[in-house]
């Protein structure tokens, strides 16, 4: 059984890594064009969307199945100012990464959770490592562009994916040893990821995604967020 959450989560968490090898792919062997600007963006778009559907519909919901509202509020409130005071930091820095930390703020507490509900429903856990997998192609995508053009070299952000990967067995099994007999703890992980979720994506991801005379671009959010719709039914 523990092999199988392993493979779960691992294959969960190497959608990052391939997500960042494509975006590598897709810079130097698709030359410069209107087209080229114009899926960047979409792609932008779209991860934004399978973001805010993590956070509208497994992480807010999950957490206020537990919580009180002012767990809630405490969590929601303190990761939103967190992340602020974060993004602050790297603004002065001149970094750009927002999108990662995004990835990270909703891969990571959804794999804590997919550990935690393996032992009880193998099957949802199965679903929502599909999920989760779907989810961070799109969002290492354009982790991947942020992080070269903030400074990085390709092979140092490839490298980073690489490790990241393997956060989401890290994270399982941290879920499934660890926070499975405390829904509270892993409520408000999933509450305070969302705080700090939204606001990067009204600050920072939202109008990075934006093209004047474009209107492609927001549809790829509406169809983000539709395959978040789809993954949470299918759950």
């Amino acid at each position: 059984m523990l092999l199988k959450l392993i493979l779960f989560s691992g294959f969960a968490g190497a959608t990052v890594f391939i997500g960042g090898v494509l975006a590598n792919l897709f810079n130097h062997h698709v030359e410069d064009s209107p087209i080229k600007y114009e899926v960047t963006h979409t792609l932008m778009s779209f991860g934004a969307g399978i973001i805010l559907s993590a956070l509208a519909l497994v992480l807010v919901p999950k957490g206020m199945e537990t919580l009180s509202v002012w767990g809630v509020m405490g969590s929601f409130l303190f990761g939103a100012v967190l992340f602020m005071g974060i993004d602050r930091y790297l603004a002065k820095s001149g970094g750009q990464q927002a999108t990662l930390l995004a990835m990270m703020m909703d891969f990571v507490p959804e794999s804590i959770a997919l550990g935690a509900v393996f032992a009880i429903e193998p099957q949802m856990a199965l679903l929502l490592a599909v999920f989760i997998g779907l989810q961070n192609l799109p969002e290492s995508f354009n982790s991947f562009r942020d992080l070269v053009q903030s400074g990085f070299s390709v092979k140092k952000t490839l490298v980073i994916f690489f490790i990241l990967s393997f956060f989401g067995i890290i994270s399982a099994l941290i879920g499934h040893f660890l926070l499975s007999k405390h829904p509270d703890l892993t409520a408000h992980l999933m509450i305070f990821a969302s705080g700090g979720i939204l606001y990067l994506l009204i600050q920072d991801i939202i109008p990075e995604s934006k093209l004047n005379n474009n209107y492609l671009t927001p549809l790829g959010a509406s169809l983000g967020f539709l395959v978040g719709i789809v993954g949470e039914m299918l759950l």
